[in-house]
């Protein structure tokens, strides 16, 4: 296990111990989002993605090892094993080495060598690779003449083909080559012949070049697009002559020798056609996996961002999703997410009933008292938007402000069962206009209800490994819930089901329990629900919170393990309740002290003292909430130089595209976003972030807009 375990923890910095401590309490059953939260004294705080990629590589670690075993035993089978051979295999750190020194004992489907061994020309290849001083290639070669080689040319054509094999099989030979690609191989790139890019998405790579080792991933994915859609035309380019003349070298033993052009030209065909094509194959699939695992790391962070935006509490909110012809649906929510109206009005053309539109707009914003106005952004969204503008400037006795929600993926989920379920009366286009609204009013609890790969914070989604992204979001969806936790008695099923130990039964279990039997008023009261053992229990308890529970702590992120610790360290404060404004102990207090005296460990102390200071805050009150406006933002109004403020949509790997009021997002590229150099925009940026931005360039004739971050441009 030890072999196992050395790998991770050099590559995470971290101790052999808290590896190995991490894996047991995964093999015990235990969840991510447990450990990193209520098991930081077994892991020496590790958090939710250091314990993923230990459970990850591990799982590689596993495989690597049983792989390695298996090759060890076919290649004993055939009485080829030795201990040099074992060393080798023992010493490989990745599957593709491990292949490499198998390759030569591989049973081979037909090639031209193993066709030229079966026509016994293995004696004449050896012949050749032996250097001999005498004799001469024709004379020896009459020697393998049969009635399936009738000629000496087809008796050396066949000895060549089995020594190109040979160089083929060369374990060191492949990872010299390929070490030497992966640091210095350019892809060489430029527009097929005949092809029609009609939309010039392409036209950067029509003459393009660059090593592979500095490649970004979004160009890995566009240039891999580009060539599946037969656009461009791509191929590597390296010194290939380095490698013929040291593999000829290697055999020759710089030995002059009558045979030495018929070994060169085999080991120039060896390279040419089963090893530069197999390598180059290899590189880029290596770049196209590096690339969208980088591309679901982008997803994912975009995607948590996006869920903990912070909530919009107490609000009275009005949905608006817009659209021409079939005109604007109306939705009205209370603070708690309540539909209480819906609506429909026609304040585009080709209807144009401007007029009603305006007085039923404003006859419901004064009537429910609206503070904010959500408007989806999607078809007629900036007429929409300067429709409600309009309003809000002109009536001074509104106090309203708006702001643009992402609708991806509220048309899926208006049109699927959860929606239909809860509003069955509801037409799709309404209950997409109470998700509007209730995006604004809390986003985690109404995004959880969409598949994350409809939500649209992604970059090339559609080409990346499907189950791959689709584990990655699930994870980042899971992660994100269990930081914030739930409200046991209003969360939703489609929520409950991602906390840790739960799932869809358990969840469903619990909301039937809830609405048979009421409130929930502790957390005692959870053993209770079907399907809910022991175990699932430890795991769920401190991530499910009930306000205004009989026991003040099962109102907080504090485990019900931890509860007798915690009255033992308010205590020693002298806290009498989590209501008790009087914190000042917390300010001074020790937790190394207070773990020594009360016979716990720092870590479970620390988290309880920031449970004690901010007893019912939300994890996402730490974040910005949406940016509000009350008037609309022109492409005409801009000019160069301008300072504004706008909310990060989406991010990528060349940049932030931000919201600033215009009908598409202006973009920040990665070189606008910091005056040091980074490696990836996250080091600044996240979805949600409202940031200061400056317009340095405007093109109205496709009406964007490129921003800049830099205090001074």
């Amino acid at each position: 296990m030890e072999k196992l375990i050395a790998p991770i923890a050099k590559s995470l910095n971290i101790s052999y111990a808290q590896v190995k401590n991490t894996l047991d309490l995964l093999a015990d059953g235990n969840t991510i989002p447990f450990i990193a939260r209520y098991r930081k004294e077994v892991t020496k705080d590790l958090d939710e993605e250091q314990i993923r990629f230990i459970d990850e590589h591990y799982q590689y670690q596993k495989n690597l090892a049983k792989r390695k075993e298996d090759v060890k035993r076919l290649i004993e089978t055939q009485g080829k094993l030795t201990d040099a051979l074992v060393e080798q295999i023992d010493a490989c750190e990745t599957l593709a080495l491990v292949e490499d020194i198998y390759r030569p004992y591989q049973q081979k489907r037909k090639t031209r060598a193993t066709d030229a061994i079966a026509k016994g020309l293995q004696g004449l290849a050896d012949w050749i690779l032996s250097l001999p001083r005498n004799g001469s290639i024709e004379t020896e070669a009459k020697k393998y003449l049969n009635d399936q080689v009738t000629s000496i040319e087809e008796a050396i054509q066949g000895a060549k083909d089995i020594i190109a094999e040979k160089v083929s099989d060369d374990a060191k030979l492949r990872k010299l080559i390929r070490d030497m690609m992966v640091s210095e191989a350019k892809i060489m790139i430029k527009l097929k012949k005949n092809a029609v890019d009609e939309q010039k998405t392409y036209r950067v790579y029509y003459d393009y070049n660059e090593r592979c080792s500095t490649l970004a991933p979004h160009r890995i994915m566009a240039i891999n697009r580009g060539e599946r859609e037969k656009i461009l035309d791509v191929s590597m380019d390296y010194n290939r002559e380095r490698f013929a003349r040291y593999q000829f070298n290697q055999m020759t033993h710089h030995q002059e020798c009558f045979v030495n052009p018929l070994i060169d030209e085999a080991i120039r065909d060896g390279l040419k056609r089963l090893v530069y094509p197999s390598l180059e194959r290899e590189l880029r699939a290596s770049l196209t996996d590096m690339a969208q695992e980088k591309s679901i790391d982008v997803f994912s962070a975009n995607l948590e961002s996006l869920l903990l935006q912070a909530p919009m509490k107490d609000a009275m909110i009005l949905g608006l999703d817009p659209a021409y012809r079939t005109g604007c649906k109306l939705a009205i929510i209370d603070q708690t997410g309540k539909l209480l109206h819906i609506d429909l009005i026609y304040p585009h053309p080709p209807v144009n009933k401007i007029k009603e539109a305006r007085a039923k707009t404003i006859e419901l914003l004064k009537k429910y008292k609206i503070n904010l106005i959500a408007i989806g952004n999607g078809t007629a969204s900036r007429e929409s938007e300067m429709f409600i503008a309009e309003i809000l400037k002109s009536e001074s006795d509104i106090d309203a402000r708006y702001a643009i929600v992402s609708e991806a993926g509220a048309s899926v989920y208006s049109a699927g069962d959860l929606a239909r379920e809860e509003f069955p009366d509801l037409h799709v286009e309404e209950r997409s206009a109470v998700s509007i609204a209730r995006r604004l009013l809390d986003p985690l609890s109404e995004l959880i209800k969409i598949d994350p790969k409809s939500i649209g914070v992604g970059q090339y989604q559609h080409d990346l490994a499907p189950a791959r992204l689709q584990e990655r979001l699930d994870f980042a969806v899971v992660k994100t819930v269990n930081r914030i936790g739930a409200d046991v008695n209003t969360a939703s099923e489609a929520l409950l089901k991602h906390i840790a130990g739960l799932n869809k039964n358990v969840a469903k279990s619990l909301v039937e329990y809830r609405n048979e039997n009421g409130l929930f008023k502790s957390r005692k009261e959870l053993a209770k629900i079907k399907g809910l053992g022991a175990k699932a229990y430890t795991q769920a308890a401190g991530f499910l919170r009930i306000p205004k529970a009989v026991d003040e702590l099962d109102a907080t992120a504090i485990h019900p393990e931890s509860y007798a610790l915690t009255r033992s360290i308010m205590k020693e404060l002298g806290i009498k309740s989590l209501q008790d404004e009087n914190k000042l102990a917390l300010v001074g207090a020790d937790a190394q002290n207070l773990a020594n005296r009360l016979n716990s460990d720092v870590y479970t102390v620390q988290d309880i003292l920031q449970v004690l200071a901010n007893p019912f805050r939300d994890y996402r009150d730490r974040f910005d909430g949406p940016l509000l406006h009350k008037d609309i933002v022109k492409i005409e109004d801009l000019k160069l130089g301008m300072r504004l403020e706008g909310t990060v949509r989406n991010v990528t790997d060349f940049g932030a595209f931000v919201d600033i009021g215009l009908k598409n997002d202006g973009l920040v590229h990665i070189s606008k976003l910091s005056k040091v150099r980074i490696k990836s925009p996250y080091e600044r940026v996240a979805v949600g972030d409202i940031v200061s931005v400056t317009v340095i360039d405007i093109d109205l004739e496709r009406n964007k807009v490129a921003l800049s971050m830099l205090e001074s441009v």
